[in-house]
């Protein structure tokens, strides 16, 4: 079916198998640090010669990253500058994070071995295993070439978050989105989760390589894309079309929308879009997890796009 045929219109009855929630050192150097906060408790300075930006964070984030993994991602993509890493220093010479070292030296990044304490003081996520690094933000991606096309030549292939504040369930959604080939991804500026630490450690390090874009208002932006002639899809449970039904829009260029934890699409996300769908649900629980719904979708579109091509 192509984008210029007559818009379906939402489905809104009592469908189960939406995407809602509820269904929830030796080392001097000195370093900038900026980024967001998941725990809350870390106010000002952190350490001697530690400078913090300033004022409210209007950007992704993403400038402190914790845990082996997404710190290994992020000195390999190469997409940012990289001030400083700490490595607790009871893991020095440790085989865990010897390509770390091998991959910082060899792209000049200073390395710090400090105190298991102080590692977990600087924190903001559960488990940082002994690495935090120290990065300039991570690069917002131009929405004007979200638009125009998709990885490796395909049509366009956007998610947008409507309310997601999770940021576990954020990092897992960004994860399952670079598995799949998404194009990108689209997070409200307000009252959602950006990128703190905890959201790069849960994807992986995938946010080093899925383009990211803020939006001031999800509702308008729908509406910008749909004038591009993208198909926008919205996962809730109030459907009683499947999401293993859009095969006919899963080639166009689409935009899958999943619901905030709990409450779901809001009212004007949904009114923007043209097709609501669900995710059948055979057991006891109505719904799935947002981040277990995303993967599901996003992978169903992949493999539709597999087929056809």
């Amino acid at each position: 079916m192509s984008r210029g045929s007559p818009r379906k219109r939402s489905v809104r009855s009592g469908g189960k198998g939406g995407s809602g929630e509820g269904a929830r050192g030796r080392s001097g150097r000195q370093s900038q640090r900026s980024g967001s906060s998941d725990r809350g408790g870390a106010a000002g300075n952190r350490a001697a010669g530690t400078k913090r930006s300033s004022g409210p964070h209007r950007g992704l984030g993403g400038g402190q990253v914790e845990g082996r993994q997404a710190v290994r991602e992020m000195l390999m993509a190469e997409r940012r500058s990289i001030h400083e890493i700490w490595i607790s220093a009871e893991l020095e010479g440790d085989a865990g994070v010897d390509d770390i070292v091998t991959i910082a030296h060899a792209r000049r990044v200073p390395i710090a071995y400090v105190g298991k304490a102080k590692v977990e003081r600087e924190a903001r996520s559960e488990a940082p295993q002994g690495v935090v690094a120290f990065a300039a933000d991570l690069p917002e991606a131009d929405l004007g070439n979200m638009l125009r096309r998709g990885r490796n030549g395909a049509s366009p292939f956007i998610v947008a978050v409507d309310g997601v504040t999770d940021p576990g369930n954020l990092g897992a959604i960004i994860r399952s989105c670079d598995g799949a080939g998404v194009s990108g991804l689209l997070i409200p500026q307000h009252r959602a989760a950006h990128i703190t630490p905890t959201v790069a450690k849960a994807s992986a390090g995938a946010i080093e390589y899925l383009p990211i874009t803020l939006v001031p208002g999800l509702p308008a932006t729908l509406s910008r894309l749909k004038e591009h002639g993208i198909w926008v899809v919205g996962l809730d449970d109030a459907a009683d079309r499947s999401v293993f039904e859009i095969d006919e829009l899963a080639t166009d260029p689409i935009c899958l929308v999943l619901g905030a934890e709990g409450p779901g699409l809001s009212r004007l996300v949904r009114e923007r879009c043209d097709v609501i769908v669900s995710i059948p649900m055979l057991g006891g629980v109505s719904s799935l997890n947002v981040s277990a719904a995303a993967a599901l979708s996003v992978y169903q579109v992949t493999a539709t796009r597999g087929r056809k091509s």
